[in-house]
């Protein structure tokens, strides 16, 4: 017997099933869990009786459960002409509603899990929010309908404090999310998210659940106004949070590197000299102007010194009373050694790091005094000079102090982001590698094609933007280009993305036929299911995308057809594991066996291809599917 192709993704409910019959297979039979045998097993002491238990419940859980529960049903179909570097860039974009699409990443991210680190940035709830409305009865062809998608995008309408779901309405949506974001993760994962007042609270509760309070890591304090609004009448607010769990161990979190100081470069006794310090060679806590800073050394510095990333960004020319002279500044700083400001200019010393492995854990304030990260204004200061309009986006900066802070060391991580908005994850992916050199770290971004309102003043910018260029009006499209935009100002490393498309299923849909005595019509139905299961004119490409998904293979596997072949296959290769898709309408032994098939590769193709006595010799020694 040979198995089809799933149509769906992965089961969740039956996947924690088997988990639970592995650790303790006493608990389930028949395919059900057994309580009896759990409440038998356990002493009364460990088991929680009654109605009044420690939770988290709210209107709408039940849902949010079944929102979960649900197969995907839709696919992953590629937009060549959207990406850039198609052939070899190893980062994704994914414009869909981010629920389906983590769903879809399952087989491929998830058991074990390869993800890194997730940074989301969701709708804070603040009354004016979007916040994603679940049908959990729907497949993805339902939702774009029931969501009014036009050529612009979905639209979507506020969460109103009017609501009397308000609260329950924004756990309803982020709860099936976060389970499913958690099986993504590495078991030395982490995930961050930014939140404010509005909900960090039921944030905390909802995350508690889902990765278990143990794995808490901190609660970070985002300087996000460089000064709070003046117009509060009561607390006027300075801050958002990053809040931080961990899946299962937790790894060396980076701060500060540790220095030890060599004595200062100035000496008094000797003659003043104009000596030049190259780029990135001295750690700043500031930015500095020039002229005079210090009569005790007779300091003078002769450029402004700008900081980025707690360096100089710029040469700098400083005139002092030094002990060392530009041969031996070139020498120091060619070794890979950096000098160090300490309080003002008046002291400059030179300075070794302790080791790669001597970093002072972060601080939970994260501001630009204490780590170098920028707040909301230097945020939209950054995409105006990228030329792309956008509301209230993330500091790179940000994303960037958190990924150093967990993915320092391990620089081919993957990194995801499902609530991508402008695309502020994918630039700091980008950025941090470039600062790297050899940086070859990962970005899946997931975002929805949420319609821009051309009536609301904060959306009206980023529309008037896209309708400029000619692309459709939503925050998918303002990701893409801001994207395209920062790869090519970064210009050296992987600075593109492959663009797919959250889509309908090539496989065909059954449709309930309400009227009982049409019998030739489900037995019409159930005719094309059996001999023609993919839909009319269906693209043999986007049908391979989706099986290499169901299949778990990589969406960064290389995806190649064979055109001089006989059967014209689809070859897919994934670190050397081979994916053989045909879409013949006739498949003999010979044509197989040609192909040169290893037993850990996959050959699928049209279950019509193939005659009994083919797919008994074929599946011998090959694994076989068919659609």
């Amino acid at each position: 017997m040979i198995d089809k192709v799933a149509t769906t993704s992965a089961d969740i409910p039956n996947e924690n099933l088997q988990k639970l019959r592995a650790a303790f297979p006493q608990f389930v039979k028949d395919g059900q869990v057994d309580f009896d045998a759990l409440h038998a097993f356990f002493d009364k002491e460990r088991m929680l009786a009654g109605p009044e238990k420690y939770g988290l419940s709210w209107a709408g859980k039940s849902n949010a459960v079944r929102a979960l529960q649900m197969p995907a049903t839709g696919t992953l179909t590629p937009q060549e002409k959207e990406s850039k570097n198609w052939d070899t860039t190893q980062n994704i974009f994914i414009e869909g509603d981010n629920l389906e699409v983590l769903k879809l990443l399952q087989k491929q991210y998830a058991n074990p899990g390869k993800i890194k680190m997730i940074y989301i940035d969701p709708p804070y709830n603040t009354g004016k929010d979007f916040v994603y409305k679940d049908n959990f009865t729907e497949g993805v062809s339902d939702y774009y309908e029931r969501t009014g998608q036009s050529k612009d995008g979905i639209k979507l309408t506020a969460n109103l404090e009017s609501n009397g779901r308000y609260h329950s309405d924004w756990l309803t949506m982020m709860y099936p999310r976060l389970f499913l974001a958690k099986n993504l993760l590495k078991d030395d994962g982490v995930i961050f998210i930014s939140i404010d007042d509005n909900e960090v609270a039921n944030l905390r509760l909802i995350m508690d659940e889902i990765f278990g309070e143990e794995n808490f890591v901190g609660q970070f304090k985002w300087n996000r106004v460089a000064k709070a609004p003046s117009l509060s009448e009561t607390i006027r607010i300075k801050y958002e949070y990053v809040v931080c769990f961990k899946k299962v161990d937790l790894s060396k979190f980076f701060g500060k590197q540790s220095y030890n100081t060599q004595g200062p470069v100035w000496h008094n006794p000797n003659k003043q000299k104009e000596l030049l310090f190259p780029a990135k060679s001295i750690r700043v806590p500031k930015s500095f102007k020039k002229g005079l800073k210090s009569a005790k050394y007779q300091v003078e510095l002769l450029d402004d010194i700008i900081e980025t990333d707690g360096l100089n960004e710029f040469p700098v020319r400083i005139k002092a009373c030094a002990a060392w002279g530009q041969e031996k500044i070139n020498q120091y700083v060619n070794s890979g050694n950096l000098f160090q400001i300490k309080k003002n200019i008046g002291t400059l010393y030179a300075s070794l790091p302790q080791g790669e492995d001597n970093f002072i854990a972060p601080s939970d304030l994260i501001s630009k005094e204490e780590c170098g990260v920028d707040n909301n204004t230097d945020a939209s200061t950054e995409l105006e000079k990228l030329g792309v309009p956008f509301s209230n986006p993330k500091p790179v900066s940000l994303v960037k102090y958190l990924i150093n802070m967990v993915a320092r060391t391990d620089k081919s991580a993957i990194i995801l982001d499902f609530f991508a908005g402008s695309g502020t994850t994918a630039h700091a992916v980008m950025a941090q590698n470039a600062a790297d050199d050899d940086g070859k770290r990962k970005c899946i971004s997931v975002q929805l094609p949420e319609q821009l309102d051309p009536d609301n003043k904060e959306d009206r910018a980023a529309f008037d933007f896209l309708k400029s260029i000619d692309k459709p009006k939503n925050i998918a499209e303002i990701a893409k280009e801001r994207i395209r935009r920062a790869g090519d100002m970064i210009g050296k490393g992987d600075i593109g993305f492959k663009a797919l498309a959250l889509e309908q299923s090539n496989y065909r849909r059954w449709n309930v036929i309400t009227d009982a005595d049409d019998e030739k019509k489900l037995l019409e139905q159930e005719r094309l299911f059996i001999e023609k299961p993919l839909m009319n004119k269906y693209d043999e490409k986007a049908v391979v995308y989706e099986v290499l998904l169901k299949e778990g293979f990589s969406l960064n596997s290389v995806v190649l057809q064979d055109k001089k072949s006989a059967l014209k296959p689809w070859v897919v290769t994934d670190n050397e594991h081979k994916l053989v898709v045909t879409f013949a309408d006739k498949v003999a032994k010979e044509q197989v066996d040609a192909l040169g098939l290893g037993e850990n590769d996959l050959f699928i193709c049209l279950d019509s291809a193939l005659d009994d006595s083919t797919k008994v010799n074929i599946s011998r020694n090959l694994s076989v599917k068919v659609i």
